[in-house]
């Protein structure tokens, strides 16, 4: 047999039981949850910022970034709403190298599942208990979700991952906000097709039960750019994007929180993490003249960390990312100073 089966992991039950959520952090996470879901139905003028490193790759790197975003928080609430990237979760296109800290909990050590699923819990509690901020994390593996389901304030769908059925009637189940990224071809169809697919309810096989969801109202899109079948990219933020999206969600026959967030990396930068925020800048323009594109626009979702750029895995430069190119902190800072400034 070529699966072979090498232990038997706890559920997800024991682990929570074993690392558990303080009550206080429990209505933290209820309150912010609030507000999130009052900017995506249009009853909160803030946006959201989804913001963090591309891979959390580790703990120490992670707790001092989301704590000086929690500082700049404080001063920027009345217009920009942060919820901290903390992915622990890598999609690989060929599959092959490092899948992020779930996989591989240190960095140059050996893959170990059941660590990885200890130690970012741990890493999440932390977040929360140290910092009041609640984070967001990517369904790259429906099954692993329930690990983490009581500590996450927001879930993302990845472009290789939103056509399929699972990944669909997971987020249908969820609580919390999920968004659903375009396909790497770019379709909004098919994007428009994920987010119908998990606003509806169903019956399904989920970690060995049958299941039914109630179906997710908070189900939206996030537009992350395409790749041609040349390889070249395909920028999908610009002012008719937004209209033409819009006019495809009015189309549907979807619920009224008409929603998008803006990933201002991967396509749409071609990963140029410095023109994130021109992208951004951009983007609020385009609000500015169009009423519309204002109402359907609630947020970004911009990869950034302690350093600017990039590394290899074994660089060993603190707060550098070891995926795809960030913004340092420095830049991050003022980044978002100015655009709280323009809102």
């Amino acid at each position: 047999m070529s699966v072979h089966f090498k232990r038997k992991l706890p559920i997800p039950k024991a682990i929570k039981e074993q690392y558990p959520m303080k009550e206080a952090c429990v209505k933290a996470k209820a309150e912010r949850e609030k507000q999130i879901k009052a900017i995506l139905s249009g009853n909160d003028d803030r946006i959201l910022m989804i913001i963090g490193p591309c891979s959390a790759d580790r703990e120490d790197a992670v707790l001092d970034y989301v704590s000086r975003l929690a500082k700049v928080q404080e001063k920027i609430k009345d217009k920009i709403l942060i919820i901290p990237r903390v992915y622990t979760n890598k999609p690989r296109t060929v599959g092959t190298g490092y899948k992020g800290m779930l996989h591989r909990p240190n960095l140059l050590g050996d893959d170990d599942l059941l660590e990885g699923i200890i130690r970012v819990r741990q890493m999440h509690l932390r977040v929360i208990e140290e910092t009041g901020l609640t984070a967001a994390d990517e369904i790259l593996y429906p099954d692993y979700y329930r690990y983490f389901s009581d500590l996450l304030s927001y879930a993302a769908v990845g472009a290789r991952s939103t056509e399929n059925q699972q990944h669909r009637f997971v987020a249908s189940g969820l609580d919390i906000p999920v968004g659903m990224k375009n396909p790497t071809g770019g379709s909004f169809d098919v994007m428009l097709n994920s987010i119908a697919a998990a606003q509806h309810g169903y019956l399904f096989m989920y970690r060995g039960y049958e299941v039914e969801s109630d179906g997710n109202p908070y189900a939206h899109g996030i537009l992350r750019g395409a790749v041609r079948d040349s390889g070249s990219v395909a920028p999908n933020y610009h002012y008719e994007d937004l209209l033409l999206l819009y006019a495809m969600y009015s189309e549907r026959d979807l619920l009224e929180n008409k929603a998008v967030i803006i990933d201002t990396n991967h396509s749409n930068s071609g990963k140029k993490w410095y023109e994130q925020k021109r992208i951004c800048k951009d983007v609020l323009t385009s609000c500015k003249y169009s009423k519309d594109i204002k109402k359907l626009v609630k947020g970004f979702m911009v990869e950034s960390y302690l350093e600017d750029g990039n590394q290899p895995i074994d660089g060993g430069v603190y707060g550098k990312s070891v995926t795809d190119p960030c913004m340092g902190w420095d830049y991050t800072e003022n980044f978002l100073y100015e655009l709280a400034d323009l809102l």
